[in-house]
């Protein structure tokens, strides 16, 4: 039997309606899971990939996201052996029962109800909305008591008067709610496998043996709870982790590749020029506002909106 998946418990304090917290990265309670609770999650520092629902995508500081009750999520940074990110991270949690109530006793927060809905699948913020919340949710883990909920129904608001082109949806319609036990093992097992090995070799009977599985069984659970095959994640957050370096680094494309898993180039080329749509250095060449946005990373199944 596999182990059980990561389940985040979120502990409840008698005196507080909500958490608000800092953490480092690496951390013990970082890695991909869910929990029932809304999650409000800032990104203070370095750069990574992150993965909601079925959708990968790349950060960096700044980015201001809600993800909701139940929805797989993780935040991995792209850092040295040994090296930590102190406080990378802001997070603020509370429960949809706990919203609930207080829209029944204070209707104007009924505004934030059609937000709340989309962060099912999760909500990342871009502009000046993401701007004015990175404040506002230091402000919130900053503070106590009533000034901190003022705080919190602040960005809340903030949030659902986000302009649309200032907010993503960033997961399927179908992700957010994978229960089965299986299922949550081979993706945990898998992706905390390819996140410790992105450089390196990387193998499906590894992942199988890690999930406790055999290879059919844990490709058939990885793809139901991810919608694509373990080998596309491994090529996804490859190219993801070499466009980073080709936007950070000077570092020549034959080394970004070489650090990105490939060790041949014109498998490098074919693989990024499918996910980019440019090829390594045509994408080095670009301005920034010519650059393909973050959205191309996503797995290619994005639901409409409603």
């Amino acid at each position: 039997m596999p182990n059980p998946p990561r389940r985040e418990v979120i502990p409840p304090h008698p005196m507080q309606s909500i958490r608000a917290i800092t953490h480092d990265f690496p951390s013990e309670i970082c890695g991909w899971g869910s929990h029932p609770e809304y999650e409000i999650h800032l990104i203070t520092k370095t750069h990574g990939s992150f993965i909601a629902g079925d959708h990968i995508g790349t950060f960096a500081p700044g980015q201001v996201s809600i993800m909701g009750p139940n929805l797989p999520h993780d935040w991995v940074s792209d850092l040295e052996p040994g090296q930590v990110a102190v406080d990378r991270d802001a997070v603020v949690q509370f429960s949809d029962e706990w919203i609930r109530r207080c829209m029944e006793v204070m209707p104007e927060l009924v505004e934030v109800d059609d937000m709340l809905k989309l962060a099912s699948r999760g909500l990342v913020f871009s502009g000046a909305t993401a701007w004015r919340a990175a404040e506002t949710v230091l402000a919130v883990v900053n503070s106590r008591g009533a000034e901190q909920l003022s705080h919190l129904f602040r960005l809340l608001t903030l949030f659902a008067r986000a302009p649309e082109e200032e907010r993503e949806v960033v997961a399927s319609e179908w992700m957010g709610r994978p229960t089965d036990i299986n299922s949550q093992a081979a993706v945990e097992a898998g992706l905390t496998y390819i996140f410790e090995h992105l450089t390196g070799d990387i193998r499906l009977s590894t992942a199988a043996h890690l999930a406790y599985m055999s290879e059919p069984t844990f490709s058939k659970y990885f793809k139901g709870a991810t919608g694509m095959t373990f080998s596309s994640m491994v090529k996804k957050l490859r190219i993801a982790h070499a466009r980073r370096l080709l936007d950070t680094t000077d570092h020549p494309i034959a080394h970004v590749a070489t650090l990105s898993g490939y060790h041949n180039m014109a498998n490098f080329n074919r693989q990024f020029l499918a996910e980019v749509g440019a090829t390594p250095t045509a994408y080095r060449r670009m301005e920034s506002s010519q650059k393909p946005p973050p959205e191309v990373f996503s797995l290619g199944r994005r639901a409409q909106v409603d």
